[in-house]
């Protein structure tokens, strides 16, 4: 084998093993496995889906526990109306559809909103980017839904469903 290669690969493999992972990249799962995490941006489901965010201080919430008490067990309503849930922690990971996001995301995701870290909110977001509800306390599944029916892209989503 060539000597320069010989040389090579063993800088090579000391330059992955020892490059820097920075905490945005990865997080420690309980069996201490790395999972990437991703960065997320509203601007990229502008037109695609409609967006469910729920900013608390964490999962041991009790206002928290109850608002995912309250979507549940309506996944088939999130999917027939192209509805991302976002839930923003300020102390645990933040996940977009149970996908972790990284830090800066969830933190542009409050500035953008105006919603401290301490504060309970749920803020439904049109696919044309706008604000179409804003609660301060837990909001059923039924409402959002019902929200979203009436809005008249969604009719006319429903109605080419119907034609097809």
């Amino acid at each position: 084998m060539n000597n320069s290669v010989l040389i090579t690969l063993p800088l090579l493999l000391a330059c992955v093993v020892l490059s820097p992972v920075s905490k945005a990249d990865t997080a420690q799962s309980s069996t201490n496995h790395a999972i990437k995490m991703s960065s997320f941006n509203l601007s990229s489901q502008k037109w695609k889906n409609r967006v469910l965010i729920v900013f608390a201080l964490s999962v041991d919430n009790h206002i928290y526990q109850q608002q995912m008490q309250l979507l549940q067990k309506h996944n088939r309503g999130f999917a027939e109306r192209d509805l991302v849930l976002v839930q923003v922690l300020a102390t645990n990971e933040s996940y977009v559809n149970r996908q972790p996001i990284d830090e800066s995301s969830a933190a542009k995701l409050r500035d953008s909103f105006g919603v401290d870290k301490e504060n309970f909110r749920v803020i439904l977001v049109g696919k044309d980017g706008g604000v179409k509800r804003s609660d301060a306390t837990p909001v059923q599944a039924t409402a959002i839904f019902e929200e979203i029916d009436a809005m008249p892209m969604r009719q006319q989503e429903m109605q080419q469903r119907r034609r097809k």
